[in-house]
């Protein structure tokens, strides 16, 4: 038994070595000893979280999907481009914002929230049975010794936090929020903004649930010493720009965010992070939206699982909604209202499996009607790769070029199960609450 131990730990220091020169040198990855030991745990952590069976996931999804459906009694209406602002009563019209949504009591019990997740995020309970923590102060001038009240002192304590927000606010971060595992930042009851400064970085942790804020302006900053945990601090390069940046975590779920104009992207998952949902979120007035996978020589993204779901990509994006390297993406039951270049790109052979979305070409450029754009490898390569649609809706001259397996569907129990994703025609109603809830403290949300 002890030289099977002395083996096995062997070959991870093998598998780690050989990971290693894939690592950034930038913002994201430190050189000194703390970091590369989160590095090494982290890398475990999403080999233990990757699911070997990903359709099984497609298939829990799709089936909580038609049970709303039928609950609800969703009809088939094709969603108008000019949509008008809900004031009726609360309703929640996906499986996601029906476990949690429509209760007056919400805030006397918001570990409800953590129960919620659906797709490959569906581990994350972020701070789920730890304290709450109540954010009093928008002050981020401290980033060594932040003060006590303030987001960024929340985001490194230790142990499960569940953080809230006494008052609405506008935080402009100095640099980058570093956070640690099983964290939940929840901005329901306060207009929570994250503008004009940096975004938030979620590397080498597991567990966090993002709901309820808001991001804008987002820019690109410098860098310098930032305290990342209560017991170490250590020199930061400089951050790109990105609203939120997912590098080398595990079990992730962003829910409910509205986010718009950032130096970077929107939200980037790379370096071997895995279970991940995004799901519920606007987004409007952006070039690189999400990318998942920075760079093809990153082999440990093939490990990467994102789900896609509910959210709803508005006016005057561009690009990169999601723009995937490896992993396995499912992006189901999102309405794509506006693009200028692509909706979905990739490159690396990634399995991107989309279904039940609704696709509107910009109406005046007709060089961009494809929804599809694959990157760096010739046509008879990535014809090899598995890019499925099933049951989209295009307008404008919308189109999906598939790739792979043709008889992918036949071959998958969420099919043979009659477990699909709602209609494209539902999707108005699914992302209908998409982006920051109006979430009331003794009101229903």
């Amino acid at each position: 038994m002890e030289g099977s131990r002395k083996y096995s730990v062997i070959i991870l220091m093998i598998t780690f070595a050989s990971m290693l020169p894939s690592l950034r040198a930038d913002s994201k990855h430190e050189t000194d000893s703390v970091w590369k030991a989160r590095a090494l745990v982290a890398w475990n952590r999403t080999n233990e979280s990757y699911e070997k069976d990903p359709v099984k996931i497609i298939n829990h999804l799709n089936m909580h999907v038609q049970r709303t459906l039928e609950h609800v009694g969703l009809n088939n209406t094709r969603r108008g481009l000019s949509a008008t602002k809900y004031s009726g009563a609360c309703k929640a019209t996906n499986p996601i914002d029906k476990c949690w949504r429509c209760q007056p009591n919400w805030a006397q019990n918001r570990f409800k929230l953590a129960d919620c997740a659906l797709g490959f995020g569906y581990k994350a309970k972020g701070g789920k049975g730890g304290p709450i923590y109540v954010v009093k102060s928008a002050d981020d001038n401290d980033l060594l010794n932040p003060k006590p009240g303030t987001l960024r002192h929340a985001v490194i304590q230790k142990g499960p936090l569940w953080i809230t927000f006494a008052c609405d606010m506008t935080i402009k971060l100095k640099q980058e929020l570093i956070m640690t595992s099983d964290k939940t930042i929840d901005g329901r009851g306060a207009k929570v903004t994250i503008a004009n400064g940096a975004g938030l970085t979620i590397q080498y942790i597991k567990n966090v649930i993002i709901h309820g804020l808001k991001f804008e302006n987002i820019v690109a900053t410098s860098g310098g010493q930032i305290r990342d945990s209560v017991d170490h601090f250590g020199t930061r390069g400089p951050s790109d720009g990105d609203g939120i940046s997912i590098f080398g975590a595990q079990d992730i779920w962003i829910d409910h965010v509205s986010m718009t104009h950032c130096a970077d992207g929107l939200i980037d998952a790379i370096m071997g992070s895995t279970g991940i949902t995004v799901s519920n979120g606007h987004y409007t007035d952006h070039d690189h939206v999400m990318l998942f996978g920075a760079n093809d020589g990153h082999t440990q993204d093939a490990k990467m699982q994102v789900t896609v779901v509910f959210n709803h990509f508005g006016k005057r994006l561009i690009q990169r909604m999601p723009r995937c390297r490896s992993g396995y993406i499912h992006v189901v039951n999102n309405d794509y209202t506006h693009w200028e270049m692509y909706a979905i790109g990739g490159s690396h052979n990634p399995t991107i499996i989309c279904q039940g979305n609704r696709f509107v070409a910009p109406p005046n450029k007709p060089f961009s009607k494809e929804v599809t754009k694959r990157a760096d490898a010739p046509e008879a390569e990535w014809k090899k790769w598995t890019w499925r649609s099933e049951g989209n809706a295009f307008f404008n001259g919308a189109f999906f070029t598939e790739s792979g397996d043709a008889n992918w569907s036949s071959k998958h129990a969420e099919v043979n199960d009659n477990l699909k994703p709602a209609a494209a025609s539902n999707v108005k109603e699914l992302t209908q609450f998409a982006g920051v809830l109006d979430c009331k403290v003794g009101k229903a949300c």
